[in-house]
């Protein structure tokens, strides 16, 4: 490389790291001294753990009932050592003192154990999501055809595992779980979402599922479904306040239909159906039928 070219690339490299040990940046000096999350372990550990919620169907190993435990076992054991050392990573992005704080340490190794005994309650919820697809979809063949090839599936199971860390308030790794699910199947549910048994999405490219949602049990859901924040009160410095209810809440055995959009704090009532492109911002009495006809839409009793 001539001189000139190497001047010009080291004036480049010099402007793009000049604001590193300004502490108003987000690009903070500490943050190239302690390693940050690793996007590739993350997703690793999170196909160990998939592949022991779903033994026998992930993995290169080809096993038996007889070894099952053997080589669930053994998932789960690098899984946890992966995620303890990724959850490290993450408290210490922001840490004050990332290099010499043990605390960030001692509190990962703890959560990554609380992560894996929660597991048997994530399995139990997904068997049911597993059995909602296949009873929900005449064209399933069999219970496996939707654990090996439905979109749904992956997105649930991602979201599942994201929202046990969430709620061990574990930083930026459950984010970074759904939005790799996101970009797989084109479906985006924040894992601070709270969603029961039984959960379908059929299709599912372009469902939005916000994070304050809150979903029943046997709920079903189509293509291109928002459950969004329809408008958040702002600081006085103009910006969004955080941690405040923003979304629906969907009771139990509800569908919804393609391309419906439903915002902000409303509850739709156990037993309703949302006909497809509807439009809601108002809260929906239980039993309630709701549809388009032209730009008209009528709201009723379900049948």
């Amino acid at each position: 490389m001539r001189t000139r070219e190497k001047h010009d690339l080291r004036a480049v490299a010099e402007a793009l790291c000049k604001d590193l040990d300004d502490s108003v940046s987000p690009l903070r000096r500490k943050r190239l001294e302690e390693a940050l999350p690793s996007r590739i372990q993350v997703l690793e550990a999170v196909e160990l753990v998939r592949s022991a919620l779903f033994p026998g169907y992930f993995g290169a190993e080809e096993s038996g009932p007889e070894s099952a435990v053997y080589h669930v076992g053994a998932s789960l054991d690098c899984a946890q050592r992966t995620l303890a050392e990724q959850i490290r990573r993450a408290f210490c992005f922001f840490c004050d003192t990332p290099a010499s704080c043990r605390e960030c340490r001692d509190q990962s190794t703890g959560i990554a154990a609380a992560f894996i005994k929660a597991l048997p309650g994530v399995r139990k919820l997904l068997v049911g999501d597993v059995q909602a697809a296949y009873e929900g979809d005449p064209a399933a063949t069999c219970p496996a055809e939707t654990i090996f090839c439905y979109p749904g599936i992956l997105a649930i199971t991602y979201q599942r595992i994201a929202h046990e860390l969430y709620k061990l308030k574990v930083p930026l790794i459950p984010r970074m779980i759904t939005e790799h699910a996101h970009s797989l199947t084109g479906i985006d549910i924040h894992p601070g979402a709270r969603i029961g048994p039984r959960f379908f999405i059929d299709h599912g490219t372009g469902v939005v599922i916000g994070e304050t949602t809150t979903i029943g049990s046997n709920v079903r859901l189509y293509q291109g479904v928002t459950l969004g924040a329809k408008s958040f009160p702002l600081d006085k410095h103009g910006n969004p306040i955080k941690g405040i209810k923003r979304h629906p809440d969907v009771e139990d055995d509800v569908i919804i239909y393609s391309g419906a959009t439903i915002l902000g704090t409303v509850t739709i009532g156990k037993g309703s159906t949302v006909g497809g492109n509807v439009w809601l911002t108002e809260p929906v009495p239980p039993g309630s039928k709701i549809m388009q006809a032209g730009s008209a839409r009528r709201v009723g009793k379900a049948a």
